[in-house]
Protein backbone atom coordinates (compact mmCIF):
# COMPACT_ATOMS: atom_id res chain seq x y z
CA UNK A 1 0.00 0.00 0.00
CA UNK A 2 1.32 3.42 -0.95
CA UNK A 3 1.38 6.39 1.39
CA UNK A 4 -0.46 8.42 -1.27
CA UNK A 5 -3.47 6.10 -0.95
CA UNK A 6 -3.72 6.85 2.76
CA UNK A 7 -3.24 10.59 2.19
CA UNK A 8 -5.92 10.63 -0.50
CA UNK A 9 -8.38 8.75 1.71
CA UNK A 10 -7.77 11.19 4.57
CA UNK A 11 -8.06 14.26 2.34
CA UNK A 12 -11.38 12.98 0.99
CA UNK A 13 -12.62 12.32 4.52
CA UNK A 14 -11.65 15.80 5.71
CA UNK A 15 -13.27 17.47 2.71
CA UNK A 16 -16.53 15.52 3.21
CA UNK A 17 -16.58 15.59 7.00
CA UNK A 18 -19.89 16.56 8.55
CA UNK A 19 -20.81 17.09 12.16
CA UNK A 20 -23.94 16.62 14.24
CA UNK A 21 -26.58 19.21 14.89
CA UNK A 22 -25.10 20.99 17.91
CA UNK A 23 -23.01 22.96 18.69
CA UNK A 24 -23.16 24.41 15.18
CA UNK A 25 -21.13 27.48 16.16
CA UNK A 26 -18.06 25.22 16.40
CA UNK A 27 -18.24 23.81 12.86
CA UNK A 28 -16.68 26.75 11.03
CA UNK A 29 -13.72 27.04 13.44
CA UNK A 30 -13.14 23.26 13.20
CA UNK A 31 -13.19 23.38 9.40
CA UNK A 32 -10.88 26.40 9.44
CA UNK A 33 -8.42 24.68 11.76
CA UNK A 34 -8.45 21.48 9.72
CA UNK A 35 -7.93 23.42 6.47
CA UNK A 36 -4.68 24.89 7.83
CA UNK A 37 -3.05 21.60 6.86
CA UNK A 38 -0.10 20.00 8.54
CA UNK A 39 1.72 16.72 8.08
CA UNK A 40 -1.18 14.61 9.37
CA UNK A 41 1.28 12.07 10.77
CA UNK A 42 -1.05 10.68 13.44
CA UNK A 43 -3.85 9.61 11.11
CA UNK A 44 -1.33 8.36 8.54
CA UNK A 45 0.35 6.18 11.18
CA UNK A 46 -3.08 4.94 12.27
CA UNK A 47 -3.88 3.85 8.72
CA UNK A 48 -0.45 2.32 8.15
CA UNK A 49 -0.71 0.33 11.38
CA UNK A 50 -4.18 -0.85 10.40
CA UNK A 51 -2.89 -1.94 6.98
CA UNK A 52 -0.31 -4.14 8.70
CA UNK A 53 -3.09 -6.30 10.11
CA UNK A 54 -5.85 -6.13 7.51
CA UNK A 55 -6.42 -5.32 3.86
CA UNK A 56 -9.58 -3.48 4.90
CA UNK A 57 -7.74 -0.41 6.22
CA UNK A 58 -10.49 1.89 4.85
CA UNK A 59 -12.57 1.06 7.94
CA UNK A 60 -10.02 3.00 9.98
CA UNK A 61 -10.30 6.27 7.99
CA UNK A 62 -12.98 7.80 10.25
CA UNK A 63 -11.18 6.86 13.50
CA UNK A 64 -7.89 8.12 12.02
CA UNK A 65 -9.52 11.43 11.11
CA UNK A 66 -10.90 11.67 14.65
CA UNK A 67 -7.34 11.36 15.94
CA UNK A 68 -6.37 14.33 13.75
CA UNK A 69 -9.34 16.44 14.84
CA UNK A 70 -8.47 15.79 18.48
CA UNK A 71 -4.81 16.62 17.87
CA UNK A 72 -5.81 19.90 16.23
CA UNK A 73 -8.03 20.68 19.21
CA UNK A 74 -4.98 20.30 21.47
CA UNK A 75 -3.06 22.70 19.20
CA UNK A 76 -5.93 25.19 19.37
CA UNK A 77 -5.95 24.90 23.17
CA UNK A 78 -2.19 25.44 23.23
CA UNK A 79 -2.60 28.56 21.06
CA UNK A 80 -5.16 29.95 23.52
CA UNK A 81 -2.95 29.21 26.54
CA UNK A 82 0.08 30.80 24.83
CA UNK A 83 -2.01 33.63 23.34
CA UNK A 84 -0.40 32.80 19.99
CA UNK A 85 -1.51 35.06 17.13
CA UNK A 86 -0.65 32.63 14.30
CA UNK A 87 -0.83 28.92 13.53
CA UNK A 88 0.88 27.82 10.30
CA UNK A 89 1.08 31.44 9.17
CA UNK A 90 -2.66 32.11 9.60
CA UNK A 91 -4.63 33.73 12.44
CA UNK A 92 -5.36 31.31 15.27
CA UNK A 93 -8.94 30.32 16.02
CA UNK A 94 -9.13 32.53 19.11
CA UNK A 95 -7.83 35.51 17.09
CA UNK A 96 -10.27 34.92 14.23
CA UNK A 97 -13.28 34.20 16.48
CA UNK A 98 -12.61 34.42 20.23
CA UNK A 99 -11.21 32.32 23.05
CA UNK A 100 -14.70 31.28 24.17
CA UNK A 101 -15.41 29.42 20.94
Amino acid sequence: MKLQNFQQALNEEFSQQTYGENPVELYEPIRYLMALGGKRMRPLMTLMATALFTDDWQKAVKPASAVEVFHNFTLMHDDIMDNAPLRRGKPTVHEKWNANI
